[in-house]
Formats: C-alpha cells, sequence, structure tokens
C-alpha cells in the first residue's frame, strides 16, 4: 500500500500542468513552419537592436561629402547616402529606435486598453457604455490619420510619435478585452469568488485578467507590426523622427529624390521595413493558432 501511495505521488510530481501547457503551445505553434520563420526573423531584429550598435563601430552620423551616393561595396555593404553617411550603420542604429517605438507605443496603448476593456467588461452597464462609446470615436478615424491629427497637436518628435501611436492603439485593445472579459465573468467560478467575499479589484486582476491574456499577447504582437509601419510613415512625412536620426522611414524619405541615381537609399530601408512588418504579422498568426484553446493538440 506504501509502495503504492509513492508510486501515485511520484506520478503527481511528474505533472506538471503548466509545463504541459507550455508543451501543447509549442507543439501547436512548431506546426506552423511561417510562424517560425517569422519568429526567428524577429529574434534576429531584437538581438541586432541590442548588440548591433555594440558591433558596428561605425558612426551612423558621420559624413563623408566625398564617398555620398556610393552603391553598395566591400567598405560599404549597403552604400551611402546623399551625405557620404555609411547606409548599414544607420540601418542597424536604427532597428533599435523602430523597435523601441514599436514596443513602447504598443505598451502604452495595451495598459490603457486592457484597464478600459477589462472594467467595460467587468461592470457593464453606464460604465460600459461610456468607455465603449468613447472607443467607437476614436476608431472613427482611421489609425495613421488619428495619429497624425495627434502628431500635429503635440509637434513631431519621437516622443509624441509613440505617444500618438500608443493613443490609437488603445481601442482595439480595449474591445478585445471586453469582449473576452464578457465571457469570463459569467463562468461559475467567478460567481463563487464573489459570493466568497472577493473585492472587484482581486477578481479582475488575479483571476480574470490571466483567463483573458492570449488575445492580448496576439494583437501586441500584430500591434507591433502596425505601430513599425505608422511610425515609419509619420517620419517619412517629417512628423516622426527628425534628421538626422537613422530612422528608417525617415532614411526613405530622404532618398526620394535620389531614386533614379542611387535606388538603394530608398531600397534598403524599404526592405527592412517590410521584412519587420512581415515578420511580426506572421508569428502573431502563429501565435494566435497556438494560444487557441480550441486547437488539436
Amino acid at each position: 500500500m506504501s509502495e503504492q501511495t509513492a508510486k501515485a505521488t511520484t506520478s503527481e510530481k511528474a505533472y506538471n500542468p503548466r509545463l504541459e501547457l507550455y508543451k501543447g503551445f509549442w507543439r501547436r505553434f512548431k506546426k506552423n513552419k511561417s510562424a517560425l520563420v517569422g519568429g526567428i526573423i524577429v529574434l534576429f531584429f531584437i538581438l541586432l537592436a541590442i548588440f548591433g550598435p555594440m558591433l558596428v563601430n561605425t558612426n551612423p552620423n558621420a559624413t563623408d561629402i566625398a564617398n555620398k551616393l556610393q552603391p553598395p561595396s566591400v567598405e560599404h555593404w549597403f552604400g551611402t547616402d546623399n551625405y557620404g553617411r555609411d547606409i548599414f550603420a544607420r540601418i542597424v542604429h536604427g532597428t533599435k529606435l523602430t523597435l523601441v517605438v514599436g514596443f513602447v507605443s504598443v505598451m502604452i496603448g495595451g495598459i490603457i486598453g486592457v484597464l478600459f476593456g477589462i472594467v467595460s467588461g467587468y461592470y457593464g452597464g453606464k460604465v460600459d457604455t461610456i468607455i465603449m462609446r468613447l472607443m467607437d470615436i476614436l476608431l472613427a478615424f482611421p489609425g495613421i490619420l488619428l495619429a497624425l491629427a495627434i502628431v500635429s497637436v503635440l509637434g513631431g518628435s519621437l516622443q509624441n510619435m509613440i505617444i500618438a501611436i500608443g493613443i490609437f492603439s488603445v481601442p482595439t485593445f480595449a474591445r478585445i478585452v471586453r469582449g473576452s472579459t464578457l465571457s469570463v465573468r459569467k463562468l461559475e467560478y467567478i460567481d463563487a469568488m464573489r459570493a466568497l467575499g472577493a473585492s472587484d479589484f482581486r477578481i479582475i486582476f488575479k483571476h480574470i485578467l490571466p483567463n483573458v491574456l492570449s488575445p492580448i499577447i496576439v494583437q501586441a504582437t500584430l500591434r507591433i507590426a502596425t505601430a513599425v509601419l505608422t511610425a515609419s510613415g509619420l517620419s517619412f512625412l517629417g512628423l516622426g523622427a527628425q534628421p538626422p536620426t537613422p530612422e528608417w522611414g525617415a532614411m526613405l524619405s530622404a532618398g526620394r529624390s535620389y531614386m533614379a541615381e542611387s535606388p538603394h537609399m530608398i531600397l534598403i530601408p524599404g526592405l527592412a521595413i517590410v521584412l519587420v512588418v512581415l515578420a511580426f504579422n506572421i508569428f502573431g498568426d502563429g501565435l494566435r493558432d497556438a494560444l487557441d484553446p480550441k486547437a488539436n493538440k
């Protein structure tokens, strides 16, 4: 009898629900080959943003007029721009800037949007009506136009661009979290927690929020791609990062006057933007499929 008890105890210790959950997620995720590729590209750009500036000693803002508009070569892998600056160094240093804008703006929009969405879905009634009508007003404007309006009011700078992108990301998170909260709050264990006297704060952040994390993670990943694209568009229009900041959208804007004689000036930053946006979108789609509880294991 003691041996059976010992075996049962060992079996219980061997089974880890959290570990099994992670394994199930990984099994579903690795079946999506394109998502794996997207994840690898995302990881590559993150590592490049962290370690690239330390490995590339060239000053991205150092001018050399004598060597301006040089095509890609052994000395300058991606060529030089109209001021003789090394485009490879500017792309590497711009990677950190681009990802910081994407992650920080989405984090701002995500935090505010999640709070609005979870409060709206949990309390309902007039609170829900007021918050959702506010979100509808923000959604009535196309994202890039809303960001343009905000930056026009605040002024063109990197910080204001991050704020603008964060604000127009709020309603998307709010609506997704509200829908998930409406489903979770109807579950029996939420009623049980209320009956036991748990506070609204404890129910919201300890029991509801962990159950709506999956759509938040997926939306955040997809939203980073949108944020990168919007930031590049604002910088292209001169409302984002200001010269000589090595931001990819600003580099595109500078290169449009030299498209015929030096196409590498727009081709390189353009490909970098496309690759990052595509990678985050594919990776986000893979996460959505892998985190779907109805997916086949």
